[in-house]
């Protein structure tokens, strides 16, 4: 029987410690409270301000975002965003966040702390390089969805385009819809869950991390394998899927679960013949 840490390892739940003469240290192991920058400001949730996005550029409205912060305002709602790419990009901060409409390419990403609701659809590259923090979308979103994201959680309710997760390095996805091709592509890290179906290539060339499907798949790609859902995933994904709302009405013993066959890691070791086995 398989222990509790060889279960959770299979799950995704991995830890690494880093090492590097260039590593720069930002937070103290002994601090009580939530890990903040030391330049964040101290915002205060009960504080609440609007913003008019409609006659603002992108920067003019991430410039406002960030003077707000600064202000103490914790609870910040963007009206008429009107699709502008690159909103609430670079937020290292707590707050949450709250945009009243759709937004355009790579909207909040590099983010690392706040909590971001989004009441439309969003273009490519929605959350990518995320931290921290979430993001919650209420309709769909396009492609290289969390793309390189390294924790939190990412939610679409609807349908997501290809590549999601690309070079996922950790945290959370979680797609109430289907995914398009290539989903998981170069996955590291980290765990996906995709309510509906999944195209093409699922979890190509994936190095780790878990991806959970409960609807179709058309195919694997390289390195990508069934696994069995356990007792462990089922708590997981019912703990999680209920958080966002999105726990199917009969639960979640028919998702399938995807993982790497590891076959790729030692590849520069394998014969020719090998190597063309596996791809």
């Amino acid at each position: 029987m398989k222990s509790q840490d060889d279960r959770t390892y299979e799950m995704g739940l991995h830890t690494e410690q880093l090492a590097g003469r260039t590593q720069q240290v930002f937070f103290r192991p002994e601090e009580e409270e939530r890990f903040v920058y030391p330049w964040a400001p101290d915002v205060d949730y009960n504080r609440r301000a609007e913003v008019d996005a409609d006659s603002l550029t992108s920067t003019e409205v991430n410039t406002k975002l960030r003077e707000l912060m600064n202000e103490g305002y914790g609870s910040i709602v963007v009206r008429n965003p009107r699709g502008k790419h690159s909103l609430g990009v670079g937020i290292l901060n707590r707050l949450n966040l709250i945009f009243e409409g759709s937004l355009g390419y790579f909207a909040v990403g590099l983010i690392d702390g706040p909590n971001v609701r989004i009441r439309g659809r969003v273009g490519w590259s929605c959350g990518e390089n995320m931290m921290a923090g979430t993001i919650l979308i209420e309709k769909n979103a396009g492609s290289t969805f969390g793309a390189a994201m390294r924790g939190g959680d990412l939610v679409c309710r609807g349908s997501v385009g290809s590549r999601t997760g690309i070079d996922m390095k950790g945290g959370t996805i979680v797609v109430g819809g289907d995914t398009g091709a290539f989903s998981g592509f170069m996955m590291q890290r980290g765990r996906m869950v995709v309510c509906g179906n999944a195209g093409k290539n699922l979890g190509d060339s994936m190095y780790d991390g878990t991806i959970y499907v409960g609807g179709e798949i058309r195919d694997l790609g390289v390195d990508a394998v069934p696994a069995e859902l356990t007792d462990l995933d089922r708590a997981w994904l019912t703990r999680k899927l209920g958080q966002y709302e999105l726990l199917p009405a009969h639960g979640v013993d028919h998702f399938t679960k995807i993982v790497a066959g590891k076959q790729l890691w030692n590849y520069d070791n394998l014969e020719p013949a090998e190597k063309k086995l596996i791809l």
